[in-house]
């Protein structure tokens, strides 16, 4: 029968770091004896693997969670303070794209990265979408242009502000749904999904924060996504299941643009308590 803990007693210390550490409380440990997992609580571990990365002596290994595919923390390429300030304060929305297809090999590097975000539960369970056409998504525009031009016609409930100048900018060639993007990448979330909007949002933000070290740009479709929301034909244009409650889109390729400066931001509303 296999186990789903699986502990080297050669290397284990019998420290409890991993029982103390673990989310669920699902490891029993006593005192000189090796931690396992208790019994009839399987189910209720989260595969999260947080005993086989807080374990210093690499005893603690995880059948779906495998140490070898856990490598080690290399202090070497960890960023100062500094540093991580930077980086993050440098993340723009990038809506100048050189033309052309974005490499497919970037292109899974990134949602590779993008699917470290956290999820609730540990759950896992988001989906991607890569529509890397620029015909393709001019098509799509038209039919979120079309959608709009109809709103703004009737003048009625559902029309937003930037509705008439989008049209209107639209009708004198400009494309302000996808401005010149030739990519769009879509994470998405199934029904029943405990946290879904949060989970496939964490996951686009690491993909966007990553995307600057491939030389490329991104900015969140908002446009679309208003239209996704209201609309099922465009929702079924872009290729979004039906049953598919949780997505967003976000336009990616190889920035034309470079930034110099780091902009100052509103400060933040904090109530200490």
């Amino acid at each position: 029968m296999m186990t789903l803990l699986i502990v080297d007693k050669e290397k284990c210390k019998q420290d409890g770091l991993c029982a103390n550490d673990c989310p669920a409380g699902v490891i029993y440990f006593k005192a000189g004896q090796y931690p396992e997992l208790k019994r009839g609580a399987e189910a209720m571990c989260l595969r999260c693997g947080h005993c086989v990365a807080v374990c210093p002596h690499g005893a603690m290994d995880h059948a779906e969670v495998p140490l070898a595919d856990c490598p080690p923390i290399d202090p070497a390429l960890a960023i100062a303070k500094d540093q991580a300030v930077q980086f993050l304060r440098s993340r723009r929305s990038v809506r100048r794209f050189k033309a052309g297809p974005v490499d497919k090999a970037d292109l899974q590097r990134l949602i590779e990265i993008g699917r470290y975000a956290p999820t609730a539960s540990n759950a896992q369970v988001l989906r991607w979408l890569v529509i890397n056409d620029k015909a393709r998504l001019d098509a799509i525009a038209g039919k979120v242009i079309d959608w709009m031009r109809g709103i703004v016609a009737a003048s009625g409930e559902g029309m937003l502000p930037y509705m008439p100048a989008v049209v209107k900018a639209w009708d004198k060639g400009f494309n302000s749904i996808f401005q010149t993007a030739s990519c769009l990448v879509v994470a998405m979330a199934p029904a029943g999904s405990s946290n879904g909007m949060v989970d496939l949002t964490l996951a686009l933000s690491y993909l966007e924060l990553a995307a600057p070290q491939f030389g490329m740009g991104t900015c969140w479709a908002g446009l679309l996504q208003n239209a996704l929301a209201s609309s099922p034909a465009i929702k079924a244009e872009v290729g979004i299941p039906a049953d598919i409650p949780y997505h967003y889109p976000m336009m990616i390729g190889y920035s034309k643009v470079r930034y110099y400066r780091l902009p100052e931001r509103k400060p933040p509303v904090i109530d200490w308590m």
